[in-house]
């Protein structure tokens, strides 16, 4: 069963090169696929230039769509990325 949530970016400077970096090496560490979809656009975490292509500025709401053998522990581990990085 796909596990979702959705997240809110709190860093001034939104999902740039550091950030998004540092979430497509965490999304890789699971077997799992995982999307995240900003204004209806969906892109694999897991690719850096679709993340950097989303253009997530602070303020803006993501939604993390998370889908595999490990789901739920990627799920939770990815939120509580998310909330310490961005």
């Amino acid at each position: 069963m796909t596990q979702e949530f959705t997240f809110t970016v709190s860093d001034p400077e939104g999902m740039h090169a550091r950030p998004a970096g540092l979430l497509v090496g965490k999304a890789q560490q699971y077997e799992s696929t995982i999307i995240i979809n900003r204004g209806g656009k969906s892109v694999d975490a897991k690719r850096i230039f679709g993340v950097m292509g989303l253009g997530v500025k602070q303020g803006d709401e993501v939604t993390v769509k998370v889908e595999g053998n490990d789901e739920v522990k990627a799920a939770e581990e990815f939120e509580r990325f998310l909330k310490e990085n961005l």
